[in-house]
């Protein structure tokens, strides 16, 4: 009904609604959405891995069974990554599983971790290379998801941690929950 309304029209629009009204809460509920659907598969693993520099948006080259594989949330990115071909990018070690309902799948031995094609601008793929060649940077991908009914692949520069960093990463980490504690403590009490 509303979903073409941005924050700011909606906070003037619930100031005319009295707090009892339904739609006053269907317009919170709104606001408070988030504001991307959640992703068909996430490599959690590359924050606490790897230090992020850069982010890129790509396309990824699929096939039907294994569009419908993803929809029906048969993949992982865990051991994938992202490497150069041929002057092509390819995603390398990411699995997604077999579409059961598929007929060619069974048939031809498929494959679950093939590599497949990035799509990016050319301009793009020419600067992650000098990056990767001149820095020693490594190309790690970080999720899948939709994006108007296409899948999608957020890509990352990035430089390994060592384990000195992994710690510091685990303590910060640790102190702004303990914070976050304190401050839910000091809210409710």
């Amino acid at each position: 009904m509303v979903k073409w309304l941005n924050t700011a029209v909606c906070k003037t629009v619930i100031r005319g609604f009295k707090s009892h009204s339904g739609l006053h809460t269907k317009l919170i509920g709104f606001m408070n959405a988030p504001t991307h659907p959640p992703p068909l598969c996430e490599n959690r693993k590359a924050r606490y891995n790897y230090t992020l520099l850069e982010f890129y948006e790509a396309g990824l080259v699929l096939h039907g069974a294994e569009v419908k594989s993803l929809r029906a949330g048969g993949g992982h990115l865990n051991e994938a990554y992202a490497g150069f071909s041929k002057g092509e990018l390819w995603l390398i070690g990411a699995h997604i599983a077999p579409y059961k309902h598929a007929t060619l799948q069974g048939n031809t031995g498929y494959d679950e971790r093939r590599s497949r094609k990035i799509l990016l601008n050319a301009s793009e793929l020419k600067k992650l290379k000098q990056a990767r060649e001149r820095d020693g940077l490594t190309l790690v991908p970080l999720k899948l998801y939709w994006k108007r009914g296409l899948v999608k692949l957020t890509l990352a520069l990035a430089q390994g941690k060592k384990t000195i960093d992994k710690r510091e990463t685990i303590k910060r980490r640790e102190a702004d929950r303990a914070t976050r504690r304190l401050f839910k403590g000091a809210r409710s009490g």
